[in-house]
């Protein structure tokens, strides 16, 4: 094998490897997502799920924080904690899920740093 095959191939492989790396976090997030909707659901706020999963980023032609408080009946200063809470339990739920794929509880912080830097690849 010739050096220049040799570098397409590290290149195919390199490839590869950031694209599994990719959906396996998007299918993380994805789970992660699933399982907070499941939560609302089961407590009478899949409403409130739709609403709040609107103001992630990355959510296109989300509307602003003002419409969603009006349109849901709150006050900016409610909807503004419901989505801390959101984003608290979104983030222990990441948590766990990832814990689910490391052998010991410390590399949970260092697995997640590294979900977030496939993300932005």
């Amino acid at each position: 094998m010739r050096a220049g095959e040799a570098r397409s191939n590290r290149q195919i492989l390199s490839r590869a490897e950031r694209l599994y790396e990719r959906r396996w976090a998007l299918t993380l997030m994805e789970q992660v997502l699933r399982r907070l909707k499941d939560e609302y659901c089961t407590a009478g706020n899949a409403a409130l799920f739709d609403s709040l999963k609107q103001l992630l980023p990355d959510e296109p032609g989300a509307p602003s924080r003002a419409e969603i408080a009006s349109q849901l009946g709150m006050t900016d200063n409610a909807l503004r904690q419901a989505f801390h809470r959101f984003r608290q339990r979104y983030q222990l739920l990441l948590r766990e899920e990832i814990s689910h794929t490391v052998a010991i509880a410390s590399d949970i912080e260092d697995e997640l740093r590294h979900l977030i830097a496939v993300l932005r690849t």
